[in-house]
């Protein structure tokens, strides 16, 4: 071989290898700096809450967590600056059921892949949806307000926080599951309209996340939250039950997840599950997160973030599909 060949052959191997070592130094010292988390919504809102609750739990094993809200186009803009992040464990997303699941069957020319340019690093919080209605509706439970339903079906509408959120979901969920298709769907910019006009009377139906505000109008009897769209009873409001013991299925929640570019390594994904992993153990986290509503998952591995991803995904397309809704 020539000699000047076997030269720059060995001296290439050299900077492969101070690349390599100076990666795996860098992993190793990881996060030498502050690490910037995008909430891909205004703040103020529910994911922003559990945002600022995980930055805050995360700082002994992480450092200093910045907020970064990039809000617009129902939580893609967002998601697509970080997808388009270096891959190195500073940017993060804390995604969640809307951007990482329901978008692409509802947003047209989406500038992200959720399954391809992001790894899930751990599940967080969920919220959970409910049905709620207003306290002139004459039914007191769920089996009484599905009978009701049917009934007036064509008089009666809901409200959501807008079209292909979860609450829309929740909403046609119940609708496919009662066999009533004529309720109408009357989406609003947002939860916070929606829930005026429900205190209000002027819809007497909502399916919105429950937060410390809903659970404060059903406890005042503004409204009544006839049961959760969860698997079972919230710990914040044991009192209410689960949906899906009169309707199996009616399932449908919010659940948060904090996501990195792809590309991101093994090494540091491991190291923010496993912070999250302390900060899910930590009754002040859970407790601060069940104050808003909210409740913190149990398992933080990444492996469980894309089962359940996986999972979600699998289970709500026929619900989209059979809603009628398409790209916009």
């Amino acid at each position: 071989m020539d000699r000047r060949k076997f030269i720059g052959l060995g001296s290439a191997g050299v900077v492969a290898q101070l690349i390599s070592f100076e990666g795996a130094r860098a992993q190793a010292e990881y996060p030498r700096g502050n690490i910037r988390l995008v909430v891909p919504y205004a703040a103020g809102g529910v994911v922003d809450a559990v945002a600022r609750h995980w930055g805050n739990s995360v700082k002994g094993s992480l450092g200093t967590v910045v907020i970064e809200n990039q809000g617009g186009g129902g939580g893609t803009i967002g998601a697509a600056a970080v997808a388009r992040a270096n891959a190195d464990g500073y940017t993060l997303l804390l995604g969640d059921t809307s951007n990482l699941v329901i978008a692409p069957y509802v947003t047209k020319n989406m500038s992200y892949d959720p399954t391809k340019d992001f790894i899930p690093v751990s599940l967080v919080a969920t919220s959970s949806t409910a049905i709620v209605v207003h306290s002139s509706v004459p039914t007191k439970t769920l089996s009484e307000f599905v009978a009701y339903a049917k009934a007036n079906q064509q008089k009666l509408s809901y409200a959501s926080a807008g079209t292909g959120t979860v609450t829309h979901l929740a909403g046609e969920l119940f609708k496919q599951l009662i066999g009533a298709p004529d309720i109408t769907h009357v989406p609003y910019r947002g939860a916070g309209p929606g829930l005026n006009d429900l205190v209000a009377g002027t819809v007497l139906m909502m399916t919105p996340n429950v937060t410390g505000q809903v659970l404060g109008f059903h406890r005042n009897g503004q409204v009544r939250i006839l049961a959760v769209c969860a698997p079972k009873p919230l710990k914040t409001a044991p009192e209410i039950p689960a949906a899906n013991i009169i309707l199996p299925g009616l399932v449908l929640q919010l659940t948060t997840a904090v996501v990195a570019p792809a590309g991101t390594p093994d090494a540091i994904v491991a190291k923010i599950a496993a912070a999250t992993g302390q900060s899910l153990k930590n009754e002040a986290f859970a407790k601060a997160l069940e104050a808003a509503g909210l409740e913190s998952r149990d398992d933080a591995s990444p492996a469980t973030a894309r089962n359940y991803l996986d999972a979600e995904n699998k289970r709500l397309a026929p619900v989209i599909k059979a809603a009628g809704l398409e790209p916009v």
